[in-house]
């Protein structure tokens, strides 16, 4: 989600969250059975009661990504929004505290790494971005 000023939206973790807890995040969820683009739109309205027309979501960078020793290897795609209707809400406080726009020269920290990762390969241009391999 990229706004009218060029700030991107992220999530604050819970601190109890299965995954990344703590840390800043962008929307971001796991198919069901879904296209990806679905996905996106699901998950943006059930994270934050954004609604997304599927023809607005532009493909932007691919993240291939090692979490961790033992880790299945993890492929995220990462789409650019910057049209939509509402604002963003916490909708899942079990798992996000806060949305919040940040300029993506000043990201916060703690961040996923894969989430700044793909920020600075959209921003370099760069489509495909490897990371804890």
């Amino acid at each position: 989600m990229e706004d009218e000023e060029g700030r991107v939206l992220l999530g604050l973790r819970h601190p109890d969250s299965a995954y990344a807890g703590r840390t800043w995040h962008f929307l971001a969820g796991h198919c069901e059975r879904e296209p990806a683009v679905g996905c996106l739109v699901r998950e943006a309205h059930e994270e934050a009661g954004l609604v997304i027309d599927p023809s607005d979501a532009q493909y932007a960078h691919a993240v291939h990504l090692l979490d961790g020793p033992g880790a299945p290897p993890r492929m995220q795609l990462v789409f650019r929004v910057r049209r939509w209707q509402g604002t963003p809400e916490v909708r899942e406080p079990d798992k996000c505290l806060a949305w919040q726009w940040w300029w993506p020269e000043r990201l916060p920290e703690p961040i996923v790494p894969y989430t700044r990762a793909a920020i600075d390969g959209i921003r370099a241009g760069r489509p495909y971005t490897e990371l804890g391999w």
